[in-house]
């Protein structure tokens, strides 16, 4: 599979649809947010079970929205993204239809739209990167990083990034608007430097020294450790430990994966195969073994490697309580210029 531009999206997904009547049903059409390698396996898997050929295209930002201008004519059967933004925006926009409810029957309720307009596949915990060498507690909640004896120790990501807003939406759900003022204010002045680069950039600043603990999203440790194409990121990786954020409270703040059923899927019956394949027991453990992510059926376990980071304990507040709160969450942001860093 390739990548390709906005406008190849639509031309090859056209051109896939257009073929013999016999083709056509033997395919599924899929706008993907996610890279082509975390998906492929998976998809592999299910053609040789099935038969059925998921034309994937990866078109990065804007697949939701210009399903949406498609309208009736759009050939997408599934839209595959991350974040639980990109989910409710699916619904809000009208590009999606209920899937049927048996398939979403093993999902958490927490982690699906009550409606069944989407599904999680798969969840990402935001937590904490400690480095090994200056960070001695072991256990750590949310509220504790607002703490004075974290000044200038902290790094992240922009505060507008959806995984942090993500995170800021569901403090807001837990401590009110105000109490997460408060929190995100000294959260502010207690990072090292302004919020910048992704979230393996703010293990790297662990790793050379220009903080103490940073917040990212649990998958990248798993990426980082086995990246053999550039090792440096294993020596970061190594540097720090992961400590799963109010483990004894709310629980830890988890993101997901997930899967839309397109509102005028022309073959809405091999996308609702592939959604059942991809929430099947055998998916769910490659999903995991692939992306170094948590498999959202309960009984399913984590790879080796992410059960070696302890075990998370997730935040069972559902996720459309979280995302409601994601607008005040951005404008907290802003009001408080977060990005652009401490007030010190």
């Amino acid at each position: 599979m390739k990548h390709f531009g906005p406008a190849a999206v639509v031309a090859a997904v056209v051109l896939a649809a257009s073929g013999p009547a016999a083709a056509q049903s033997q395919i599924v059409n899929i706008y993907s947010y996610r890279e082509t390698g975390l998906t492929q396996p998976l998809l592999d898997r299910f053609e040789a079970e099935t038969g059925i050929k998921p034309v994937l295209l990866f078109g990065g930002d804007g697949l939701i929205e210009r399903a949406a201008a498609e309208g009736e004519n759009s050939p997408v059967d599934l839209i595959l993204t991350v974040d639980i933004g990109n989910l409710v925006a699916a619904k809000e926009l009208g590009v999606s239809q209920p899937i049927d409810p048996a398939i979403l029957a093993p999902v958490p309720p927490a982690y699906r739209d009550p409606d069944g307009h989407w599904t999680a596949l798969s969840m990402r915990a935001r937590v904490f990167y400690a480095s090994r060498e200056r960070v001695s507690e072991q256990s750590l909640d949310y509220d504790d990083i607002a703490g004075p004896e974290w000044r200038g120790r902290l790094c992240t990501r922009s505060g507008q990034h959806v995984y942090n807003i993500g995170l800021i939406a569901s403090r807001i759900v837990h401590l009110g608007l105000d109490g997460t003022r408060q929190w995100l204010t000294a959260v502010r002045d207690n990072l090292a430097r302004k919020p910048t680069g992704n979230d393996r950039a703010q293990v790297q600043a662990v790793y050379s020294g220009q903080c103490d603990l940073a917040i990212g999203n649990t998958y990248y440790m798993g990426l980082m450790l086995t990246n053999e194409a550039e090792p440096q990121q294993k020596q970061w990786a190594q540097s720090v430990r992961i400590i799963y954020p109010d483990a004894g409270g709310d629980g830890t703040h988890v993101n997901v994966s997930g899967v839309i059923l397109a509102r005028y899927a022309p073959h809405k019956a091999n996308a609702e195969k592939l959604i059942s394949f991809l929430l099947s027991e055998e998916a769910q453990y490659l999903y995991a073994e692939t992306n170094h992510e948590f498999p959202i059926l309960d009984g399913v376990a984590p790879s080796a490697l992410v059960a070696s980071w302890g075990e998370l304990d997730a935040d069972p507040t559902p996720l459309t309580e979280v995302a409601a709160q994601r607008a005040a969450a951005s404008v907290l942001v802003d009001e408080l210029r977060f990005d652009e860093g401490p007030r010190n």
